[in-house]
């Protein structure tokens, strides 16, 4: 009997969930560059926009400022501001067209928002202008948003946070105020197998992240548990880009597309993971990886996430053993955040 006809757990039945084509059910449209503004100018020079939003107006004391290109949500720099705020970015891409990013000061414990903008091309600094109550700010979130019907209060989705001192906060994903942990203990593995083929052979069509060594299947994902906003999801990417193998918040439980669109008609283990089968891909051939991205939720996007924690390129190795996932904590987004009269 084929070691993976072991993988379903007794007593539990097939999964009957939404099956997905190239990608989970909500996730339709590019995560390409976002349609959004620029963002405000220093006294003296005025607002950098994007493609229809105001420009930045004259700065108190300046010369006399130039006017911006226009944005959806940039905003100029203000007249008589007291204060200007610098968010320099690290490792943080463009988070598409349904998105912006959104920075936030925490003035006497209530979040303001400091200005909303998107990742530009080799840029990696921003500046808003700052009232002076502002201008105290104890910490800095910066947050997902929807670029349309947006609430006027910071989402769930805070990606990076940092408390001020001396003027100046240093961002971080493990600050509490954003995803509360530095993913350095992230950590895991993978199986190669096909659990609803009945054919031995075509174990390098599937991967699950389960560990069949144990009775029944153990989870083979050790990662934090995400705060609300955020989700995760499994990739394979080879030489047809990327494809989803499912989204889930817990490692130890079926992910959002059980066994995949491709599976066979075999009962599938309640783990992450997702067979290949119908059309066959094979995935020891073509130089495929195996990815765990962090997702926010929602999210509708065909693309992986800019932020990786776990990877690795596929080996041919047979059922039952596992390979390991590579820690990429190293490429998680950061920055800094500094107030400046």
């Amino acid at each position: 009997m084929r070691i993976h006809r072991n993988l379903v757990l007794s007593g539990v039945a097939a999964f009957a969930l939404p099956m997905l084509t190239a990608c989970s059910d909500d996730e339709d449209e590019g995560r390409g560059a976002g349609a959004t503004g620029g963002v405000g100018g220093s006294a003296a020079t005025g607002g950098q926009g994007g493609t229809s939003g105001s420009g930045g107006t004259v700065g108190s004391g300046g010369t006399g400022g130039t006017t911006g290109t226009g944005g959806t949500t940039g905003t100029g720099g203000a007249a008589g501001a007291a204060a200007m705020l610098e968010v320099q970015l690290e490792r943080v891409e463009a988070v598409g067209p349904d998105f912006v990013l959104e920075g936030w000061v925490m003035v006497n414990g209530m979040p303001e928002s400091s200005g909303r903008f998107d990742i530009e091309t080799g840029r990696t600094s921003y500046e808003f202008s700052l009232t002076e109550a502002q201008a105290s700010a104890s910490a800095f979130v910066l947050t997902l948003e929807p670029a349309q019907g947006d609430d006027p209060a910071p989402s769930m989705t805070k990606l990076l946070a940092g408390d001020f001192s001396d003027g100046t906060a240093t961002l971080s994903i493990a600050h509490e105020a954003a995803l509360g942990d530095d993913f350095q203990s992230a950590a895991g593995r993978y199986l190669l197998e096909t659990p609803t083929s009945s054919v031995t052979a075509d174990y390098n069509q599937g991967v699950w992240f389960l560990d069949p060594s144990s009775t029944p299947p153990a989870a083979s994902l050790n990662l934090p548990e995400l705060p609300e906003g955020w989700t995760y999801e499994g990739w394979v990417v080879g030489p047809s880009g990327p494809v989803t193998t499912g989204r889930f918040r817990d490692s130890g439980a079926a992910d959002s597309d059980g066994a995949g669109p491709a599976a066979g008609s075999e009962p599938a283990p309640p783990f992450p993971g997702q067979d290949f089968v119908d059309p066959p891909t094979v995935l020891t051939e073509g130089g495929y990886q195996v990815v765990v991205t962090l997702e926010p939720e929602p999210d509708n996007s065909p693309m992986p996430f800019f932020f990786k924690p776990l990877s690795d390129a596929v080996e041919d190795v047979q059922p039952p053993d596992t390979q390991p996932l590579t820690n990429d904590a190293e490429t998680a987004p950061a920055g800094t955040a500094t107030i400046s009269p």
